[in-house]
């Protein structure tokens, strides 16, 4: 029998604090939340590994909830404060949101598979997290339903710049996403000023790329 709440511990003091993340409210949430509960039964023992882990498999697309370093790290990035609206975009199982929802305001996370989407709302409703709701539909378009948001974070790699959710940010908004494939990947944070948007790398990073988010193929003659 697994100990998950020793595997929690030593998850956040082995991975995410040794990783110069320090927001105390971040590091308490994800001491809180069971990350084991948003992994399929069969996989849950692997809930606590320092790599991104497959929560679902349809046909050529794997979905991965993002490595816990990284998660923290890119939402210590934006900075996000107790009151912001933010959407998680491609929330999957919800881990990411259960997260969010603990050091933020009201939290969307959007998600396009519908199982995934499930699966995140059974186990938000089941630890508790009344501030953040699943929603559905196309990752690549984001959730203007509920726009604008003063953070958005992508839970995996883009390779193009996500520009229908630069959109939804309010003024001073963030986004925070991996861009980016393989090696040179890079976590880059996004802000709104007026109608400008600017852009900066701020630490290296690999992640699962996101559907809806590659680059467009290149024909060559």
């Amino acid at each position: 029998m697994i100990d998950f709440a020793a595997a929690r511990r030593m998850m956040v003091d082995g991975q995410v604090r040794t990783s110069d993340v320090t927001d105390s409210r971040l590091i308490a949430a994800m001491l809180e939340v069971p990350r084991e509960r948003f992994f399929p039964e069969d996989k849950a023992s692997l809930a606590y590994l320092d790599r991104d882990v497959a929560v679902s498999e349809q046909g050529a697309t794997v979905r991965r909830l993002l490595k816990p370093m990284v998660l923290a790290k890119l939402i210590q990035a934006a900075a996000v404060a107790e009151t912001d609206h933010v959407l998680d975009v491609g929330c999957a199982t919800g881990y990411s949101t259960a997260v969010l929802s603990r050091v933020a305001g009201p939290v969307v996370g959007l998600e396009e598979d519908a199982a995934l989407a499930q699966h995140a709302t059974e186990a938000l409703a089941e630890i508790g997290a009344p501030n953040a709701r699943i929603v559905t539909g196309p990752l690549s378009r984001g959730f203007a339903q509920q726009a604008p948001y003063d953070v958005i974070v992508l839970e995996g790699a883009a390779e193009v710049v996500p520009g229908a959710l630069l959109d939804q940010l309010k003024n001073g908004g963030r986004l925070v996403c991996v861009l980016g494939s393989g090696p040179a990947a890079e976590a880059t944070v996004y802000l709104r000023t007026g109608g400008d948007v600017s852009g900066r790398a701020v630490f290296d990073a690999s992640a699962a790329l996101l559907p809806g988010f590659a680059k467009t193929p290149e024909f060559v003659f």
